[in-house]
């Protein structure tokens, strides 16, 4: 069986649904359940997979900084879970839609069994209208949040292991940045966008630099993996900046926006 042709897969990070003092932006919030929304209503399937639990339980505790201690980036994550599928739900539910959570190990995915049975619940919640937003269930998986070698890394990992199982044929990353540029922008105010990468190669990684914002934990890097593996099953991935989720509606229509990598044929 093929990709889905109409199924879109949507990554959104930290750093896209905070601001700078760490605290919600309300306003991302809105603008991307306005888009996703609109998608659905276009005719898509739209899975969206997020990060943000551990930074909005840090506010929501009144945390002065992300906690260090797994104790408590766990106790973080529960509180965050809540909240954050509060605010999904408020957002998604003005536009007249409906949510459904999915939290994810590592077994969930390497389990034959319990992989199929993952795979019928998108099913069965996308056939609903529903729209399943993912996150790596990090209040019980300590692997997720301190291993060196996380199996999802930051969930951009994750959204490309979600693509590949619910045969997405697009997969689209939000960055803080507009894509992968030739150098990096925020040292360099005359880098160049790159608008599309047939290859994911050993150059591809060194543009990638270093770690990502300091309110998220993942950088280019492991949006490049992701893109390697969705790519390496023909999901076209693009990496575009999350601030402006109406991108989705030129992306939908085959246009430049942010950096595509294209699926292998």
């Amino acid at each position: 069986m093929g990709l889905h042709q109409n199924r879109i897969v949507v990554k959104v990070g930290t750093s896209t649904l905070t601001n700078e003092m760490g605290k919600s932006d309300l306003r991302s919030f809105d603008r991307l359940a306005c888009s996703l929304s609109d998608l659905q209503n276009m005719g898509y399937e739209i899975i969206l997979v997020s990060s943000g639990a551990i930074a909005l339980g840090t506010n929501k505790l009144n945390m002065k900084t992300r906690p260090s201690s797994m104790r408590l980036k766990q106790a973080a994550a529960a509180v965050g879970q809540c909240r954050i599928m509060y605010l999904y739900d408020k957002f998604f539910g003005a536009y007249d839609k409906t949510i459904g959570q999915i939290l994810l190990n590592a077994e969930d995915i390497e389990q034959e069994e319990k992989k199929e049975n993952l795979i019928n619940t998108f099913n069965a919640l996308l056939e609903m209208g529903i729209i399943p937003i993912v996150n790596e269930n990090d209040s019980v998986s300590y692997t997720e949040i301190e291993s060196e070698e996380r199996l999802f890394g930051d969930n951009d990992m994750l959204s490309a292991v979600v693509a590949v199982l619910c045969k997405a044929k697009r997969l689209v990353i939000f960055s803080d940045i507009d894509g992968l540029y030739d150098t990096d922008p925020r040292l360099h105010p005359n880098a160049k966008l790159i608008p599309k990468i047939e290859q994911i190669n050993e150059d591809v990684y060194k543009l990638a630099g270093g770690a990502g914002s300091r309110r998220g934990t993942g950088g280019m890097k492991t949006k490049l993996q992701a893109a390697e593996l969705a790519t390496a099953q023909g999901i076209d991935t693009i990496i575009t900046n999350g601030k402006k989720p109406s991108v989705l509606y030129e992306i939908i229509k085959g246009g430049g926006a942010g950096t595509l990598f294209a699926g292998k044929q």
